[in-house]
């Protein structure tokens, strides 16, 4: 599965997964909003939990940016919600297990860990504009703060 890449100002890739809750969400369901789509590896690992814990506690400031915070990874929709029910996560969560919506957003592919490659979600995030376009796209991510910054940018770019 070739990795896509991402750039700015085009078309943002179309995608339809199901939710926590079994929910179909797509591209055109975002559109007319902005949209925040942050890719992370496995839920209730740290990393995976601290940026969750942090986009849930600025939730109020997205929604006044008039935006959607929604988080995508591989984990099943079972997993998805004890993942929200243990940290009280206001997200919704996107299950992506066969990594094509990973894979068309360049947030899937090689990885190493002490010297061992393998496959995996390469933690970004892509901010998706109101005409369903890239607005901006994070390739690399640390999770703490990371929160901070894309509002910072959403911001920015809403008030453009």
């Amino acid at each position: 599965m070739a990795k896509q890449t991402i750039k700015v100002g085009n078309k943002a890739p179309a995608f339809s997964l199901p939710d926590q809750n079994g929910r179909k969400v797509s591209l055109k369901d975002v559109s007319g909003k902005w949209a925040v789509l942050y890719f992370y590896p496995k839920d209730d690992t740290p990393g995976c939990a601290k940026e969750a814990c942090e986009f849930t506690s600025q939730l109020a400031q997205f929604e006044k940016l008039d935006a959607r915070v929604i988080g995508v990874s591989p984990d099943s929709q079972e997993s998805h919600q004890k993942f929200i029910r243990k940290h009280k996560l206001k997200l919704d969560l996107l299950s992506d297990p066969d990594h094509k919506t990973l894979a068309r957003y360049g947030a899937w592919g090689e990885k190493s860990m002490y010297g061992r490659k393998y496959e995996g979600v390469l933690r970004s995030t892509v901010l998706i504009d109101p005409a369903g376009n890239i607005g901006y796209h994070w390739p690399k991510v640390k999770p703490a703060g990371h929160a901070d910054e894309v509002r910072a940018k959403l911001a920015e770019l809403s008030h453009t």
